[in-house]
């Protein structure tokens, strides 16, 4: 599947209406960035499950403060609206693919009950 766009306006309905959304944090002006562009462009031509979005922090940099970006290209990935993954720097198409294998075996139920858990305890 070719990568989207994501707005501050879409951000929202595409965490919500995809079970897993990888999104690249990335500027024009970054040479790591440019880099790291065909092997994420590549690696989402093989997952159709998968939306692979990117957010240019220039334009979007409500979005980019929001998720505390301090460093790009930042790669996060959501599963059922959760964050399991957030690193910064450039990863080889094999460390991507490791990350998408290991996102899609996580049991999101556990997940969904620590979150609960913490939600809880924080009131």
């Amino acid at each position: 599947m070719p990568t989207i766009d994501i707005t501050a306006d879409s951000f929202e309905e595409t965490i919500e209406k995809n079970d897993i959304v990888i999104v690249d944090f990335w500027a024009e002006w970054c040479g790591p960035c440019k880099s790291f562009s065909p092997i994420y462009d590549a690696v989402s031509e093989k997952h159709d499950d998968i939306v692979f979005g990117k957010i240019d922090t220039e334009a979007e940099q409500e979005l980019a403060g929001h998720f505390q970006i301090r460093s790009i290209p930042t790669l996060m990935v959501f599963r059922e609206q959760v964050v399991l993954f957030s690193q910064p720097g450039m990863l080889n198409a094999e460390q991507l693919e490791d990350v998408i294998t290991k996102v899609k075996s996580v049991d999101m139920a556990e997940v969904h009950a620590e979150v609960a858990k913490q939600a809880e305890e924080q009131e």
